[in-house]
Order: C-alpha cells, then sequence, then structure tokens
C-alpha cells in the first residue's frame, strides 16, 4: 500500500513536470530568433497561429491554477495518511464538523469529441419542430363544423382518376389490461371471448384481418387454449390475416413510464412472441397521425362522426349500444349499398386529404370490441358487402379492404417507391412530443401525471429491485456454472424473476401507472407488485449469499432460512417500508451492502439498530466513520431502544461490501448527531433519549445553515424551508427557495378528476392551521432540517461527504391529504435564474425537452411529465430538480419550478372512469436538489481535457464548440454527467442486507466486486438479463441480454469532485476483459428486444456505442 501511494506521489510530479516542460518547449519555439530567421518548417501564418495557441495554452494554464493546487493538495493527502487507519470526523473549534479528505482523490477526464454531442453537431435537423408549432398556433378552439376542432374538407370528385384511392380498415379491439375491472376479471369477461372468437371467424373468409397488441392478455389466453388452436393461431399469423402490433406486454403510458420499464416490457412481449409464435418482425419509426377526437369508429373514418356511426355495425337497432347523433346504422343490403357506399366513400376521401399519399388507414374497433360472435358476423359481412361494391365500380377509382398494419404501411412504400424502412421522400422529419393534450376545449390531460403517487413511487421502487436482482441473478449464476456449483444454486428464483418483470410490464399500462383506474383495480396492481418486490428482494439475497461466501462449497439454499435479512417490509400493499432493526451485540454483525450502479459510489449507509453503542468496520476490521441518530417516530417523540447508525462506505460498482456492527463502549463508536428542536409552543409533549442530546427550543426567527465542503444551504428558522444556496468557493448565494401551494377545483360542472387537472385559478399559500416543528439535526456524515405541517413532513438532508452525495441537496416529502376535499398540494421553488419563460423536462428518463410557458394557454396546459428530472437555467446557472417518482411539472414564472405532489378529488371528471381519486396513501416523494454553474462548454471543467484539447487543435483543428448561449432556444438539451449520477444515486440506492443469523458467526465473508474495470461514465448498465431456457419457461438458458445505454451529456456545467474516477472513451468499450473471474463466450449484437441479430457474430468483444445509442448483445459469461 505505501509503495502504491509512493507511485502515485511520483505520478503526480512527474505530470507536472511534464506539463511545464512542453510549456517552456512551446514558449522557446516561439522566441527562437533562429528560427525566425531561418523560416524554416514555420510560415509567417502558422507562427501567428501558434502564437495564439501559446497565448490560449497560458491563459488556461492560470485558469486551472487551483486544480494544479488540488493536485498538490491530493499529494500530500496521499503522503499524510500513508500509513495508520483511516481518518475519522472530528470537530473543529467554533464546533463544526470536518470529514478528513478522502485518501483516494478522483479525477475527470472527458474527451473533447465527447462534448461535441451536446452541442448538436450531429444528426439530421428536423423539418418540424413542436416547440415551434406550439408558438404559431393560435389554439383558439374554434368551432370546425362537423369536424368540431377541425375545419370543413372539401374535394373534387376528379382527384382520383390518376391515381385511385386505396383504403385499408383494420379491425382492432383495445383491451385494457386494468381500468373498470381488474387485469383477469377482464380477461374472463371479455378477452378470451375475443380471442376465442377471432379464431373461428378469421377462419370463415380469408380476406379478413385482425389486430392484436397486448401480450399480457395474448399469452394468457394461450395458456388456456389447446394445440390444435394453437396451431391455427400460427397459420392466420403466417398467412398475414392477424397481426401483431407493437407487441409489449401492454401498451405503455407515455407520460408516467420510465425508459428501463418499457424496454422491459417490450422485451417480455418479443421475448414471449419469438418462443411461442416464431414469426418475423420488423420495426419501422414512420408515423401515422389519428386527426380526429378518438380512436373509436365514429371518429375513424372520416370528419363526421354523425356518418361513421352509421357504419359501427355494433350499433344496428336492437344492441346495448346507439349512436348518440340520433341516425343508427343499416345493414347493407342489395337495395341500399349503392348509397351507403356512397355515404362511407364521401367520409374518406375527405380524410385522405389529409394526408401526402392517396393510401389510407381506418381502424375499426374499440375498447374490447369483436367480444361476440354476433358483432364479428355484423361488422365483417356488412363491410365486405361495401367493399365488393365500391371495387366493382371503376368510375368511382377506389380499392378498399381489410388490413393490417403491415398492409398499409407496405402499399404506401409501394407507392413512393422504396424500399420498406427507409426514409420515404416527401415525408418530413418531426422533433418533439405532443404534450399537454386536451380532448376538447381548456379540458387538459395533465392531472395523471401525479394521480395516485403513492403507486408511482412504488413502481420506481419496483423498478430499481427488478434491474439489481437481474444483474446480481446473472452474475451469481453465471459464476456458480463456471465454478460447476450450478445444482446447488436456487434457478427456481428464474420463475420469481420472470414473475416480477411481467408484473412490473403490466403496471406500464396506460391506466395503472396514471392512477386512472378504479379503487379495487389500484388495489390489485399493488398487490401484484408487492408480491413481486418482496420476492425480488429473496432473489437478491440468494444472488448475494453466493457472491460474498469465501468458501463457495459452503453455500446451502434454504428458503425457510435465508442467509441474509431484507433491509425493509412492507406489511401491505399501501404500506410505506419499514425498516429492519439489527440486533447488536459484543460479537459482530455483518452486513452486506448492494450497490447497483455500475460506477464506484461513495454513500452514507443508514441501519437501525438497537443500541447507541456501535461501531462499524470493514470487511478487515478497520473503523470507519459513522454517525448515530435518534429515529424518530413523531415531530418531537423518538422511538425508544432503536437508533440510526450512519456510515460512510465505498462500495464497488455493481458489487457487494461486508461491514461489521459491534456493540462498543470504547472509542471508535459511532459520533452522535446534536439535535435542535424548535417547537412553536414550548407545552408540546416530548420525549428525549439520553444518548442523543436534544436541545428544545422556541420557534426561531433566524435562518438556519447546515454547511459541508461544496455547499452552503441556508433555512428559514420558523418555517423550516430552504431559501438560499451558496457553493464552495463563491461569494454569493443563490436564492432557492420553497413554499408549499394549493390548488382546488373549478365550481362549474366540469372539475378536476383522475385524468383532468382543471383548477380554480392560480395556487394559493399552503395555510396549515399551526406552526410546523422544525427540527435541525447536525453530525458529521449528514445535517438535516426537518419541518413537520398538518399535511406534509419534509426533510432536507445536506450529506456532509465527497462525491456526488454531497454535491446537493436530498429532499423528502412525506404528504397525507386524507382528510381534505378536492385539494391537490403543490411544491414551488422560485430562484434568481432568469429562466424566462423556458425549462426543461425529461421524456421517460432517456431525453430531455425544452419546454416554453405559454400565455395563450390556461394554466393547466403547461403542465408537463416529469418521471425523473426537470430543470431551469440561465448563462451562469442551472438548478435541477431530480425526481424518484413520476409527478406533473411546470415553471408559471421566471425562475420557478413547480410540482405537484398529491391530489384528491371528490368527482369524476367525465373520462370513463366514474370515479373521483379519494384512496390517497401516506405517500413519501423524492427528489434530489442539484445547482450547477454553467461555463464555456469549449472551456471543460477538467484539466486533463481541457489540456488534451489543447494539444489536439496543436495539430488538428477542432470543430467548432460553442458558449452555453448556443444551447439556449435549441430544440435539444442534456444533463451534466453529474447530473445524470445524481438521479441514479436517487433511484437506485443501495440495499443492506444484515447476515440473519446472529450467533455461531457465519462462515467467511468476502466482498465481491464483479467488474475488473471501471466503465466510462457515460456508459450505463440497463440491464443484465438471463434468458429463457428453451424448453422449459420457468429455468434460464446459458445466455443472457446485456443492454447498454451511452447518455449524452452536456460539458458546460462543472462536474468536479465526483467522489470516483471518471472517463469517458468516445464510445469505445472492451466488453471481454470486464467482468472480473468471467469470460465472455459469445457476444452477438441483436436488435433492441432480441428479435434478430445484427449483423455476424465476431470474435471481438470491443463494441462502440454513439452518444443517446442503446444497444443490446446477446452474450455468455462462465
Amino acid at each position: 500500500m505505501k509503495l502504491k501511494k509512493q507511485v502515485t506521489v511520483c505520478g503526480a510530479a512527474i505530470f507536472c513536470v511534464a506539463v511545464f516542460s512542453l510549456y517552456l518547449m512551446l514558449d522557446r519555439v516561439q522566441h527562437d530568433p533562429a528560427r525566425h530567421q531561418s523560416g524554416g518548417n514555420f510560415p509567417r501564418s502558422q507562427i501567428s497561429v501558434l502564437q495564439n495557441r501559446i497565448e490560449q495554452l497560458e491563459q488556461l494554464l492560470e485558469e486551472n491554477h487551483e486544480i494544479i493546487s488540488h493536485i498538490k493538495d491530493s499529494v500530500l493527502e496521499l503522503t499524510a495518511h500513508a500509513e495508520g487507519q483511516p481518518a475519522l470526523p472530528h470537530h473543529t473549534s467554533n464546533g463544526s464538523w470536518v470529514l478528513p479528505p478522502e485518501s483516494r482523490p478522483s479525477f475527470l477526464s472527458v474527451s473533447p469529441q465527447d462534448c461535441q454531442f451536446a452541442l448538436g453537431s450531429k444528426g439530421q435537423s428536423p423539418d418540424l419542430q413542436m416547440l415551434a408549432v406550439y408558438s404559431l398556433l393560435p389554439f383558439d378552439n374554434q368551432d370546425g363544423g362537423v369536424w368540431k376542432q377541425g375545419f370543413d374538407i372539401t374535394y373534387e370528385p376528379n382527384e382520383w382518376d390518376a391515381e385511385p384511392l386505396q383504403v385499408f380498415v383494420v379491425p382492432h379491439s383495445h383491451n385494457d389490461p386494468g381500468w373498470i375491472k381488474t387485469f383477469d376479471k377482464y380477461y374472463y369477461d371479455q378477452t378470451q371471448h375475443i380471442l376465442n372468437s377471432m379464431v373461428l371467424k378469421m377462419q370463415e373468409d380469408p380476406r379478413r384481418r385482425f389486430i392484436w397488441s397486448e401480450i399480457s392478455f395474448f399469452s394468457k389466453w394461450w395458456d388456456n387454449i389447446s394445440a390444435q388452436k394453437r396451431a391455427v393461431v400460427r397459420r392466420l399469423v403466417g398467412n398475414g390475416q392477424l397481426e401483431m402490433v407493437t407487441g409489449g406486454w401492454v401498451m405503455p403510458d407515455e407520460a408516467n413510464s420510465h425508459y428501463f420499464a418499457m424496454i422491459d416490457q417490450l422485451i417480455e412481449g418479443h421475448q414471449w412472441l419469438e418462443k411461442n409464435i416464431d414469426t418475423d418482425s420488423s420495426t419501422d419509426i414512420f408515423c401515422h397521425m389519428m386527426p380526429f377526437y378518438s380512436y373509436d369508429i365514429p371518429h375513424t373514418c372520416g370528419p363526421d362522426p354523425k356518418i361513421c356511426c352509421q357504419f359501427d355495425f355494433k350499433r344496428l337497432p336492437g344492441g346495448r349500444i346507439n349512436c348518440p347523433w340520433k341516425v343508427p346504422p343499416r345493414a347493407i343490403t342489395e337495395a341500399n349499398v349503392a348509397e351507403r357506399a356512397q355515404l362511407l366513400l364521401d367520409q374518406y376521401r375527405k380524410k385522405s386529404k389529409l394526408y401526402r399519399s392517396k393510401v389510407l388507414l381506418v381502424p375499426l374497433g374499440d375498447d374490447f370490441r369483436y367480444d361476440k360472435p354476433q358483432e364479428w358476423d355484423a361488422q365483417f359481412l356488412n363491410y365486405q358487402r361495401i367493399f365488393d361494391f365500391l371495387n366493382s365500380q371503376p368510375n368511382l377509382h377506389v380499392q378498399a379492404q381489410f388490413g393490417t398494419l403491415s398492409d398499409y404501411f407496405d402499399a404506401l412504400y409501394k407507392k413512393v417507391g422504396i424500399v420498406p424502412g427507409m426514409k420515404p421522400p416527401g415525408f418530413p422529419v418531426l422533433s418533439g412530443d405532443f404534450f399537454s393534450y386536451a380532448d376538447r376545449e381548456d379540458h387538459y390531460w395533465t392531472g395523471y401525471y401525479t394521480s395516485r403517487p403513492f403507486y408511482k413511487s412504488l413502481d420506481r421502487v419496483l423498478e430499481a429491485h427488478l434491474r439489481g436482482a437481474e444483474i446480481l441473478f446473472s452474475l451469481a449464476l453465471a459464476h456458480a456454472r463456471r465454478a460447476g456449483a450450478d445444482g446447488t444454486y436456487p434457478l427456481s428464483d428464474y420463475a420469481l424473476l420472470s414473475n416480477a418483470r411481467r408484473n412490473l410490464a403490466l403496471f406500464q399500462h396506460h391506466d395503472a401507472i396514471t392512477g386512472t383506474a378504479k379503487e379495487a383495480v389500484a388495489v390489485d396492481y399493488g398487490v401484484r407488485l408487492l408480491h413481486s418486490l418482496t420476492n425480488l428482494k429473496h432473489i437478491i439475497i440468494n444472488a448475494a449469499h453466493y457472491l460474498v461466501l469465501g468458501d463457495k462449497d459452503t453455500y446451502r439454499h434454504d428458503p425457510a432460512a435465508p442467509f441474509l435479512s431484507m433491509d425493509d417490509t412492507r406489511p401491505s400493499q399501501d404500506s410505506l417500508p419499514e425498516r429492519t432493526v439489527v440486533k447488536v451485540d459484543v460479537s459482530p454483525r455483518f452486513l452486506v451492502v448492494f450497490n447497483p450502479l455500475e460506477q464506484e459510489r461513495l454513500s452514507v449507509v443508514r441501519v437501525l439498530v438497537n443500541s447507541p453503542h456501535v461501531r462499524v468496520l470493514s470487511e478487515e476490521g478497520q473503523p470507519l466513520p459513522a454517525q448515530l441518530s435518534a429515529h424518530w417516530g413523531s415531530d418531537t417523540d423518538t422511538v425508544p431502544d432503536i437508533y440510526q447508525v450512519s456510515v460512510l462506505a465505498r462500495l464497488p460498482a455493481l458489487g457487494l461490501r461486508v461491514l461489521q456492527l459491534h456493540k462498543s463502549f470504547e472509542g471508535h463508536a459511532a459520533l452522535q448527531s446534536s439535535v435542535r428542536l424548535y417547537l412553536p409552543g414550548l407545552n408540546l409533549p416530548m420525549r428525549r433519549q439520553e444518548p442523543v442530546p436534544v436541545h428544545v427550543l422556541p420557534a426561531g426567527a433566524e435562518d438556519v445553515c447546515l454547511e459541508n465542503q461544496h455547499l452552503r444551504a441556508c433555512f428559514s428558522g420558523r418555517s423550516g424551508t430552504p431559501q438560499s444556496i451558496r457553493r464552495a468557493g463563491e461569494e454569493r448565494e443563490q436564492r432557492v427557495s420553497s413554499e408549499f401551494l394549493v390548488y382546488g377545483t373549478r365550481a362549474s360542472k366540469d372539475k378536476s378528476g383522475a385524468y383532468l387537472f382543471l383548477p380554480d385559478g392560480e395556487a394559493k399559500p399552503y395555510a396549515p392551521n399551526d406552526l410546523p416543528v422544525v427540527r435541525v439535526t447536525e453530525g458529521p456524515l449528514f445535517s438535516e432540517v426537518a419541518s413537520y405541517y398538518q399535511h406534509v413532513q419534509t426533510v432536507v438532508r445536506l450529506y456532509n461527504v465527497p462525491g456526488v452525495e454531497g454535491l446537493s441537496l436530498d429532499v423528502s416529502c412525506l404528504v397525507d391529504i386524507r382528510d381534505q376535499i378536492n385539494m391537490e398540494l403543490a411544491l414551488r421553488f422560485s430562484t434568481d435564474i432568469d429562466s424566462e419563460d423556458t425549462f426543461f423536462t425529461d421524456l421517460n428518463g432517456f431525453q430531455i425537452q425544452p419546454r416554453r410557458y405559454q400565455r395563450k394557454l390556461p394554466l393547466q396546459a403547461n403542465f408537463y411529465p416529469m418521471p425523473t428530472m426537470a430543470y431551469i437555467q440561465d448563462r451562469q446557472s442551472r438548478l435541477t430538480l431530480h425526481t424518484a417518482q413520476a409527478l406533473g411539472v411546470s415553471s408559471l414564472g421566471s425562475g420557478q419550478l413547480e410540482v405537484i405532489l398529491d391530489r384528491r378529488l371528490i368527482q369524476d371528471d367525465n373520462r370513463g372512469l366514474g370515479q373521483g381519486l379519494k384512496d390517497n396513501k401516506r405517500t413519501c416523494n423524492r427528489f434530489r436538489i442539484l445547482l450547477e454553474r454553467r461555463t464555456a462548454a469549449s472551456q471543460s471543467s477538467s484539466f486533463f481535457s481541457t489540456l488534451a484539447s489543447m494539444f489536439n487543435a496543436l495539430g488538428f483543428p477542432s470543430a467548432r464548440t460553442g458558449s452555453p448561449e448556443a444551447q439556449d432556444g435549441r430544440p435539444i438539451s442534456f444533463p451534466s454527467l453529474l447530473s445524470h449520477i445524481t438521479s441514479m444515486h436517487l433511484n437506485a440506492e443501495a440495499l443492506v442486507m444484515p447476515v440473519a443469523q446472529e450467533k455461531p458467526a457465519p462462515p467467511p465473508l468476502r466482498s465481491f466486486t464483479p467488474l475488473s474495470t471501471t466503465l466510462p461514465c457515460d456508459f450505463h448498465i440497463l440491464n443484465l438479463r438471463m434468458l429463457q431456457a428453451e424448453q422449459v419457461e420457468s429455468l434460464p438458458s446459458a445466455e443472457a441480454a446485456l443492454i447498454l445505454h451511452r447518455k449524452g451529456f452536456d460539458c458546460s456545467l462543472e462536474a468536479k469532485n465526483l467522489g470516483f474516477n471518471c472517463t469517458t472513451s468516445q464510445g469505445k468499450l472492451a466488453l471481454g476483459s470486464l467482468f472480473q473471474g468471467l469470460e465472455v463466450g459469445s457476444l452477438q449484437p441483436t436488435s433492441l428486444t432480441l428479435m434478430y441479430p445484427l449483423g455476424t457474430a465476431s470474435n471481438s468483444t470491443n463494441i462502440h456505442l454513439d452518444p443517446m445509442e442503446i444497444a443490446t448483445f446477446r452474450i455468455r459469461l462462465g
């Protein structure tokens, strides 16, 4: 160890000498008169360029003197800590805590080429940018006539003489996997009958077509049908009569779902299709837009719903449903077919005028349609009579038929004369999205971005556990197979893993994660999520047990007595987690801590213990920095005999760290926190606990400030809410204040509900009955300010640690509005950032979309989904609000960010649910507030990458880089590397698993470090997912899907003090040497969902990803 540190010291010194030697050499070149006189190799123009370069180098060296001093300080620290135990926190003379500098200084090295992507130098420029479109549209809500939200459409009768109209009518049935009924009840009541009838009715006429989407339902039906019926289905798919469209487990919500879960449900559906239907697949991004009000039959044949409804033959007189426009359908006969066909053709022609080709798509279906044989007959027989008539009349210049999506797009590609999949000429490229939606008037569907936030939060907890379980299971199984021990490893965990994938996938449905299902259905989803969460914890425990054993031969799987305990439990599907309490004794209790991130992590790990006399040791027995705090049961009461110990631990990437807890009355015990409790009334009851001192004070008028080496955050002493943040090295405080606000709902007929946000005007300040109790805790590893209001409890924590966790504020809001009527609780952050009317929100955690506050639209139209983050910025600063659950967000004024925390609404909003939102739970919303300084994009905050850029420029002129202003107003934006990593820290917490047995001592344990090299810090391992065995569905195969995502990031924000070594590699990664102790037996690039290979398999395990690319590889580890 001593030698290693000496080498590091020498290396740093040599580096500094080399830099200044180069500088002196360049300086001599510039001022050597002999060179000037001889002319030699340097023409005068090049001398001028070189002189400019030298001046830039001088300027950069001067600007980076701080970083040079940091290198020097790091060298001194390494020398100082070369001997002895790791230094522990200590008090200074002024009473504040100081954490000694890390003995392992980290560095950031970003390749200059990796900074170019965020500047928009690559990629195709769109023809249409939706942000610009919104600026142009008047949103005046004029009455368009029969097409209420459009306009009158006219045409000339001879327009199709030269090129006939091609019409594809596409029968479909939209089956919600839960909404008014549960998934199972829908299946038994309706879906199974739809699919059973489909098999029979499609065989009656080869011209019939049908499309299906939801594999969750289809797989359940498949499990209950005969081999003979399965063969018929395969034949129908093979001859093109039945088509699987998208083929995901569900049709996911596009606002609240995270891209991990969206991809996972797509893989689950596609892998099921590959194993069971075994058909060809294709993917295309060529899009068709549905122009009218709805996807139902009255709004799909053309602009006039009164006419289109007459061609929904389920509504024939005598049925259970009819046409609201009072004109019923008529069965098609020889006597009326000419008149009826002409009426329908008029609608087809008008609709076709909205498109760039004479190929027309007409959906024919609705929710749970075709559930009775009579409807199949009514729709298919009557439409076929119309088609036969139209096709028999050459003068009409139309060809009409039943079709699938493939039929439609193939005909369209053929019409424009290009190969399917290529960009068709004359069709625009569009950038942006269509949020936020209104289906009529000012009825914006922005409420569901927050509806039922408890389950939105549980969804993300399950997602993090699923990813962690997938990766650990894959690694444990690969190591067990390599050691020949797979016979003792619980392969049955794969069935639990598969079930968890499907339950998470089911919840991505657009009436599940949205919070827009009936109360009983929400409970059904919750039970499924909790069941899978519990199973995933068992899978993680089993894998961790195997991987940390020093002697793998001692591994025994005992389901009745797991080797490790869970970190927390949930008594019911609507409960918040209850953390496990570890009983400490003089003999050590061991903890296994799992880091699900692919980067090494310096984290504060929190554990509940039953004694204040505790010390924490590393695996090798060295004391670790730890902080003892009270465990609070309420605003003023501590929980007796339970304490929280927080330990600073460095966790290996995707690895497991072994820690020890000892009961100790001697030195190196956890250092106590101090607590100041500000009470609005001194007569409030309070239970004191001696080991953690509590000072009770009257409500304070002065601000309270918390500080670490990176930040100083100040709070209102009276309300406990943040007021300002000051970054280290800056004199000016940045105003970052927060307040709670309340929205009501309007008094008119239409009110807010599960889908709609229809507020009664601007938000009003939240006015609780009493002033809050404010509790300030200070300690060596973290300090926090907690404030207890009537309906919300907030804790804002500042970690006093180096690295990512100390660079932002950790915020949690425990919300309980169950006693309110028509209340929406919002949290607004106000800053002095000059953001004007622009803010940024993420789309599904994958990319960032610029937004603009549109004053011509109502308040509710300016809210957007926020699955993972939103930010505001000006030329100097960026403030990012990171979230651990999807919620609705807006910026209603310059320098503001506002998030809706929960909604309690008594009435239905007339969108089909038939209920309000009255089943609110106590919900904990978690955030991180990150304040970053913006710098010139061409001047990376890293000295190393800046210097590399300079050297590169001496030989090769670099591409133009822009300043921060270059991105203002652009239709692209990216988080910084620090922001990406902060989001992952928030959404993938370290899991703490105590060794269950107290006595006797467990077998020897060893920390597990799976990666042999550090992953580039713009790479994310989205998943490492074991694939299903060919013959047995419940067992894993020898192959896994490795899914990698290379993130796009903005270099114009500082990224210092990350706490780990962060490098980028221009998208290159050597997978062959990535996994320690495992070999990559095979590596096959595939499509995203593994449906087909991309290129041929090669022996090379070196890969390359472009920024923002997600790539899937079929991999064999062993």
